[in-house]
């Protein structure tokens, strides 16, 4: 039974046997055993579940009756024409049975038969030798789609990938234009005997090239970081599998990358430190780039220089020197495996703070140049047993303190820096570690005790060149340069030029002058001890620091003569020509101040301090060299010789007895500001001079620390050490000395020079070598005497007063062995001014 429609597209009836059937005279309903069968492979009519073939098989209504029917049938008959295509049929028949089996299956027995057995014998058999063709078909459709989808994907991929590359190459500069970047200066110092205290500059070293390096040294590197670097075009498919392979494998364990050296130093010269996608394909890029450019040796070379090793260091040559204070050339082949190894992760892997880490990572890479045959096993064994021995760490020493205050005036010699240059200083480092350790050694001991926590220290020969210069107790933890940059009162340690400007205007040291009260203004200074000793002259109130006779000489000879003395010796700060500049009001550096002091221990010339002498580049060339002996004479030598006189008296009997050097002429000053908060001292020989200053970064107040104790201390520490091998130098000038009369039975000593004591028995102003019993002017003149030196009556001869160990003038009975035996004569007439008649002296 069937469905049919007319053209019209009108519905048909079914046909049974030709004639039409009404839908509700069919009864469709049939019996179990009547229910068709699905048709033989021949062909033949389906039978029933009772194995009996259905005589009213009609090949027309059979769809109708099963839907499937028709499509198992079409089915079936398609395989029937593959097995005749794939097997040959034996005779004539079978040729011909698959193209008429409606009609052959009409003329075949309905059941058994020779003929009907034997053609389903054949069937089976065709059935079986079309299996395995049909497998080997299928295989070869499988295989054949996967290659045409893998080659569809690859295309793909390869359009992906070259887009991509093509997109973060346009982010990089037109290759045409690209160049490697010039490498940042780098500023070798140098000390005094050619050593190098530091290197300054973005690398922190020279640049070297493979010709002066150990062929060991840059082998390390090939062998630990990139052992086919010389047989790839800058990228390394291998190395790249192996080191996926080896990630994967080993999960849990350091991980290892596949980029090249060259794929570093591109890294290092054009691109971030950043880890990303887009940064490994222009890395690439880049690394393709440079190996089209330069040779395998100027990669190697510019990789040697522009890597980092932690620490500021930039290079193999700044590493050798911060690692291992040599210079690169100098390393061994154990010191240069650490320098390799250290590139991989620089602050894990540093010699200085991880030695253990850092000797470990230089056994694999001895291990590694052994296996690539770059090391024979003997030198493999020896550099195993003798690992690199790290230096400190460089940012500890105070030698960086004076490498940055060379830093802060070599702009002024050269100007702009656009090459390795190397500087030679006037540093020396002997000198320098002496005073690092005298400071910091103070500090230590009694810093909490004295409520001080920070201290500086310049030394300079007499020309002005600095020797040593420390800017603070330790410059890992404050690279401030208190030396050279903080400015600090200097209290009564400016008091050398009150008393320089009086000599100047005709006084000597033994001018009297009356310490009393004074009041300038409602302005009321006092001395430190809260005493006042009477008529003294200007030699004692210089060496007990009294702070009444310094503010009344200021007056005397005026604020700004003060001021202008000052400059003219080398003081650069500006300063307040006011009453109280006399005790050290305005603020000067440890470095100007000590330099002014210079003309006291080189005979009147100024100076300007100076640490560099010679400036050359890296191939030679001399930038700049240091000529000239000072800024000139700025103080007449009979001048000189009064100042140190009274400077010598303050380390003899005065607040600096703790500075005297056994066998040395020294003179200097202490100083102290307003509540302890500035502690100084300055010294100097007749061929060194030293400052220290020490209190606090805040400017509080410290437990009473005065320039007589712990800068003092710290001075002669230094002095003492540094001036061990050095014959002594008097002062010069004559070292102007004030004679008094001896006891009656004691023989008055023979002065340096033969200079005998005055006839009249009274001290003598004498310059040794220079015999003028009356003040000699500048240049051999006769001084006259000021006004305010000479008038008022003269007062009554005093009893001699003698130096307490507390610093005060005291009588002789009040001083324990201080005044036994014969008396002894007393003051000359004392000379009382204008000022002390003024303010009631």
């Amino acid at each position: 039974m069937t469905d049919r429609r007319d053209r019209s597209g009108e519905r048909r009836e079914p046909v049974l046997g030709g004639k039409p059937i009404a839908p509700a005279s069919l009864d469709l309903r049939l019996s179990r055993d009547d229910r068709p069968g699905y048709t033989d492979r021949d062909g033949d009519a389906p039978r029933n579940r009772g194995g009996r073939r259905d005589p009213t098989f009609d090949p027309v209504i059979a769809p109708a009756l099963d839907p499937l029917a028709e499509t198992r049938r079409r089915r079936d008959d398609g395989r029937s024409r593959e097995t005749v295509r794939a097997t040959p049929p034996a005779d004539d028949e079978d040729a011909d049975a698959p193209r008429n089996s409606m009609a052959r299956s009409s003329r075949k027995p309905s059941s058994g038969g020779r003929g009907s057995g034997d053609k389903t014998e054949r069937g089976d058999k065709a059935e079986r030798g079309r299996k395995p063709a049909a497998k080997g078909r299928k295989r070869r459709g499988i295989l054949g789609t996967l290659v045409y989808y893998g080659f569809v994907l690859g295309v793909w991929v390869l359009m992906a990938v070259g887009g991509l590359v093509a997109y973060h190459a346009s982010k990089l500069p037109p290759i045409d234009s690209l160049a490697v970047p010039k490498r940042p200066p780098n500023i070798a110092i140098l000390a005094a005997d050619g050593s190098l205290l530091a290197n300054r500059g973005e690398t922190g070293g020279r640049t070297v090239t493979l010709k002066e390096l150990p062929p060991y040294l840059p082998n390390a590197f090939v062998a630990i970081e990139d052992h086919r670097f010389y047989h790839h075009w800058g990228i390394d498919p291998v190395g790249i599998t192996r080191a996926v392979v080896r990630n994967v494998t080993r999960s849990g364990s350091s991980m290892q990358g596949g980029s090249t050296l060259t794929q570093q130093l591109a890294k290092n010269l054009f691109l971030t430190q950043e880890r990303t996608a887009s940064r490994k394909i222009q890395e690439a890029i880049l690394a393709l780039w440079l190996e089209r450019n330069y040779s395998k040796d100027q990669i190697l070379e510019l990789y040697l220089n522009r890597v980092y090793f932690g620490s500021g260091a930039y290079g193999v040559e700044a590493a050798s020197q911060k690692y291992f204070g040599k210079t690169a050339r100098s390393v061994t082949l154990g010191e240069a495996a650490i320098l390799a190894g250290l590139v991989q992760a620089p602050s894990r892997l540093a010699p200085n703070r991880n030695p253990e880490a850092a000797q470990a990572r230089g056994a694999m890479v001895i291990s590694a140049m052994a296996r690539e045959g770059l090391v024979n096993d003997n030198m493999a064994k020896i550099a195993l047993m003798n690992p690199g021995q790290p230096v400190k760490p460089g940012g500890a020493g105070s030698v960086n303190y004076a490498a940055d205050y060379v830093m802060d005036v070599l702009d002024d010699y050269i100007g702009t820096i656009d090459k390795d240059i190397v500087v030679r200083t006037t540093i020396d480092p002997g000198m320098q570690n002496i005073a690092e350790k005298a400071l910091v050694e103070e500090l230590a001991q009694k810093g909490d005790k004295f409520g001080v926590s920070q201290g500086a220290f310049v030394a300079l020969q007499p020309d002005g060149a600095v020797k040593a210069l420390v800017g603070g107790r330790n410059y890992s933890d404050s690279q401030f340069n208190r030396a050279s940059v903080a400015k600090r009162q200097p209290g009564s340690a400016f008091k050398p030029f009150v008393y320089l400007t009086a000599i100047e205007k005709g006084l000597t040291p033994s001018t009297v002058r009356d310490d009393s009260p004074v009041n300038i203004k409602g302005w009321q200074p006092e001395n430190s001890t809260r005493e006042y000793r009477g008529p003294v002259t200007l030699r004692q109130a210089l060496a007990l620091s009294i702070n009444t006779v310094a503010v009344k000489l200021g007056v005397e000879v005026g604020p700004k003569a003060v001021v202008a003395t000052a400059h003219r010796m080398g003081i650069q700060s500006k300063l307040e020509p006011n009453a109280s500049i006399a005790l050290g009001t305005s603020e000067v550096t440890a470095l100007e101040l000590v330099g002014a002091y210079a003309p006291f221990a080189n005979g009147g010339i100024a100076v300007q301090p100076y640490v560099i002498t010679q400036v050359r580049t890296s191939d030679g060339v001399t930038v700049y060299k240091r000529s000239g002996t000072g800024l000139g004479k700025v103080l007449e030598p009979q001048t000189v010789g009064m100042m140190n006189a009274m400077l010598r008296e303050t380390l003899l009997t005065g607040t600096g007895r703790k500075a005297d050097l056994p066998g040395w002429e020294a003179g200097g000053k202490t100083g102290t500001s307003q509540d302890h908060r500035d502690a100084w001292f300055v010294g100097y020989t007749g061929s060194l001079l030293a400052g220290v200053w020490m209190g606090n970064d805040d400017g509080s107040p410290t437990k009473k620390t005065s320039g007589s104790n712990l800068p003092v201390e710290v001075w002669s520490r230094f002095m003492k050490t540094a001036l061990a091998t050095t014959p002594p130098t008097p002062l010069p000038g004559g070292a102007y000395k004030q004679m008094w009369p001896m006891p009656a039975d004691q023989q008055a000593p023979t002065p340096p020079g033969g200079v005998p004591m005055a006839d009249s028995g009274n001290p003598a102003d004498t310059l040794y070598g220079l015999v003028s019993p009356a003040p000699v002017a500048a240049r051999g003149a006769p001084l006259t005497i000021s006004p305010l030196a000479q008038g008022g009556p003269q007062p009554q001869p005093q009893p001699r007063r003698v130096v307490s160990d507390d610093g005060v003038l005291r009588p002789p009975g009040s001083v324990p062995n201080g005044g036994g035996g014969a008396p002894r004569q007393g003051y000359p007439p004392p000379e009382r001014s204008l000022l002390d008649k003024l303010f009631g002296g």
